[in-house]
């Protein structure tokens, strides 16, 4: 049984790696395509790596967690024992589930400063994406579209 439990642990585990969305100047949501950006070039002055938190928010490495905990406490012992076991079990299961998830869903990210052909000066952080950090000196594209702001080559 232990095997089993195991097993659909690192399947949710997994799982939770593709459900997690990229932040990269290079990546869209749905709902940002065919939107109009407002364009704006410049230089990149600083580039700090920082890490982008995974997610705590979603219920699926908790809720795994804690059937996987449920299922293994369960075969502790025998009568009460055993559902004491469950409960604990769950409770840590959940626990663990939800760290993995944010471990699973954390990004490399940089910290990108840019000084516009304006003359000003902003920040932006995203995900380092597949071309690797930015580098001072490099002339960008700043992509602005609401609240939201991305750089790109």
């Amino acid at each position: 049984m232990y095997k089993v439990t195991s097993a659909l642990f690192v399947a949710v585990v997994l799982l939770l790696q593709g459900c997690a969305s990229s932040l990269t100047g290079e990546t869209y949501s749905q709902s940002e395509a065919r939107r109009v950006q407002n364009v704006e070039f410049g230089w990149v002055e600083t580039v700090t790596p920082v890490v982008i938190e995974g997610r705590t928010d979603s219920p699926l490495g908790a809720g795994a967690g804690a059937i996987v905990g449920g299922i293994a406490g369960s075969e502790i012992g025998g009568g009460k024992g055993s559902q004491i076991a469950a409960v604990l079990g769950a409770v840590a299961g959940g626990i663990a589930g939800q760290k993995i998830e944010e471990s699973a869903t954390r990004k490399q990210g940089q910290e990108v400063t840019v000084s516009l052909e304006n003359g000003q000066v902003i920040s932006v952080v995203q995900e380092v994406g597949s071309q690797g950090f930015f580098q001072p000196g490099e002339r960008v594209r700043v992509l602005r579209q609401g609240g939201t702001a991305r750089i790109t080559r």
